[in-house]
């Protein structure tokens, strides 16, 4: 059976921190400050694209809770600086940088993501978060985190702001003749003068059209409002899925979102993230999650606490998931989506505190095995029609990456379900979908 919807699927790959293990630091070669060198994001883009993967995504990180001092923090660097400085190093691959809609104005991302698309040629794409951190709300003032709806609401102005700046001006507003002494037509670019429930801005952009006309819009949320967001604008829906049943429902229910909004489904890709942890035998991939495991401590167990709102100490690793407990915690405010794709996995399965942790990989599906155990699960999810693709979440930095690039992307590849090559110069082109064209005012 093949994937109806989809010529090839996308795999994308993201830089948490040093790995998105806990315990990835600890394991890995190299300074424990690795994160903050240049160095450090260059190579992992080179092997990524090595292997013709799609993009390279970085989390944002606005406080230190989450993590507690225990590791780097996911998101530490400002992604958008650091993926101008790999757009520098690279060719193809797409760069993806998290921003959140309620700790940002519209015209900065606007702006930020535009000269991104314009200096790596048309490789930039924002993905949309809303933030879900409580901790987050002090450092940008004194009132609290804005309730879900919230939200969700200034993200859906927000969105729109945005797009409307990057479409201020029209194609070919810039005109560049040096003979008539005409640089650009500002009769030909639009004022906004938007007024709206939270913003006003009067526009226009500073810069003209980017090479992909838009940069493309990842959006990271799985509730229903999160799901609104995302089939209202999102080219691809960044989520958390553990089980196949789960991602299947999940994309049917955003695609159908997607044609009430009147888009066409296929024109909106849904990639779930998902964490290989890999050996050359079953024997040895198990050994790495061990060590790993070993030394981050009690770090996963935290994590989950802290994903589905309960104390740690309501876990019991032999025991089943306290699905009522946590369902009863009225004062929960984190993602909804990480909670749900937990709290899925462990009913339905039928699996206890530990089992859940050995498949959730920082509340992703998580994979212990061999690369052709890892080929096998991507290419059923995927030919079943539950995702367009998956977005990595390498466990350790680079030797994930790079043992996922050696020996699964081959395998992929053999079996004609992942490109050999680009097919394009932009990451619209690279992920099959169509440029939006402006017609100057």
């Amino acid at each position: 059976m093949s994937n109806p919807n989809s010529s090839s699927m996308i795999i994308s790959m993201c830089v948490m921190g040093l790995g998105m293990h806990p315990g990835a630091w600890r394991y890995r070669d190299g300074s424990p400050d690795d994160y903050l060198k240049l160095d450090y994001f260059t190579h992992a883009a080179k092997v990524a694209e090595k292997g013709k993967l799609h993009a390279m995504f970085l989390a944002d990180t606005l406080a230190v809770s989450e993590e507690n001092f225990e590791r780097p923090n996911l998101g530490a660097t400002d992604p958008t600086v650091v993926l101008s400085m790999v757009a520098a190093a690279t060719q193809n691959i797409g760069l993806v940088a998290t921003a959140s809609s309620t700790y940002n104005e519209p015209y900065n991302i606007a702006r930020r993501f535009s000269s991104l698309d314009h200096l790596s040629g048309g490789r930039a794409a924002w993905n949309i978060v809303t933030t879900f951190v409580p901790d987050v709300a002090a450092n940008f003032g004194n009132g609290g985190l804005p309730d879900h709806g919230d939200r969700y609401k200034r993200a859906n102005e927000f969105v729109e702001i945005v797009f409307k700046l990057w479409d201020s001006w029209g194609d070919g507003s810039l005109i560049g003749d040096k003979e008539r002494n005409i640089f650009a037509d500002g009769a030909r670019v639009n004022t906004l003068n938007y007024e709206g429930e939270h913003y006003a801005v009067k526009g226009p952009l500073t810069l003209p059209r980017t090479p992909q006309g838009r940069p493309l819009l990842y959006q990271a949320g799985s509730s229903g409002t999160g799901r609104d967001l995302a089939a209202r604008f999102a080219d691809v829906v960044f989520t958390a899925q553990n089980t196949k049943t789960a991602a299947l429902e999940f994309r049917a229910d955003v695609r159908q979102r997607a044609a009430a909004f009147g888009r066409d489904p296929d024109s909106i890709k849904v990639t779930p993230g998902l964490m290989t942890i890999l050996g050359g035998t079953e024997a040895e991939a198990r050994a790495r999650k061990a060590e790993l495991d070993e030394l981050s401590g009690q770090a996963e167990l935290k994590k989950l606490a802290l994903r589905v709102g309960c104390k740690v100490d309501d876990l019991k690793l032999d025991e089943p998931m306290p699905v009522d407990l946590i369902m009863s915690n009225e004062k929960f405010r984190a993602s909804q989506g990480f909670r749900a794709a937990a709290l899925r996995l462990a009913t339905e399965k039928k699996l206890t505190v530990r089992e859940v942790l050995y498949r959730n990989g920082g509340g992703h599906r998580q994979i212990v095995g061999t690369p052709e155990q890892a080929a096998k699960m991507i290419e059923s999810w995927w030919r079943d029609g539950a995702v367009d693709g998956f977005n990595l979440m390498i466990d350790v930095v680079p030797s994930g990456l790079e043992a996922f690039v050696e020996h699964v992307v081959p395998i992929l590849q053999k079996r004609g379900i992942f490109q050999s090559e680009y097919s394009g110069n932009t990451l619209r082109d690279n992920l099959g979908i169509a440029h939006k064209a402006v017609k100057a005012a």
